[in-house]
């Protein structure tokens, strides 16, 4: 493996990685109402994991901090890639981005929905989702796009 393959924009985007990984495991909501509950997890002052209240969005979301992990290990080995290097992370990141906006604000799990707050694991996994889109842009423009003549689609 040569880690000097390895650029400024991966180093940010596997950290983003991470963080985003390591969020879906940390308390994403806080159950305030006796009433309030979200899957298993029940209020008053409880609190769930973004893996235990998000269902299907928590396997999307983990696949999505797996992305920039998985594109550093094809840069170590040396492998060739037939797309241009960050963009599926950019992509990945889009995703998961959009989700945790989703489900942090316009449409919480669990109910009654007023008694459902985000909490700290929800603002890291904001955080990770930024850090992997940004290392993705810092990597698209260090490489840059290549022209392609007139009349080539």
């Amino acid at each position: 493996m040569r880690f000097d393959k390895l650029d400024r924009g991966e180093a940010i985007a596997v950290i983003g990685g991470l963080v985003l990984a390591l969020s879906m495991f940390l308390t994403w909501y806080t159950l305030t109402n006796r009433y309030a509950s979200l899957g298993s997890c029940k209020g008053p002052h409880g609190s769930c994991s973004g893996w235990s209240s998000l269902g299907l969005l928590s396997i999307i979301i983990v696949i999505a901090a797996i992305a920039p992990v998985v594109l550093a290990y094809i840069i170590l080995r040396g492998h060739a890639l037939s797309w241009p290097r960050g963009e599926l992370t950019a992509v990945c990141s889009l995703i998961a981005l959009v989700l945790t906006l989703f489900r942090g604000f316009i449409d919480k799990p669990g109910s009654p929905s007023g008694e459902i707050h985000i909490s700290y694991g929800w603002f890291l996994a904001m955080l990770g989702g930024l850090l992997i889109l940004l290392g993705a842009l810092v990597r698209s423009q260090e490489t840059g796009r290549r022209k392609k003549p007139p009349g080539v689609l």
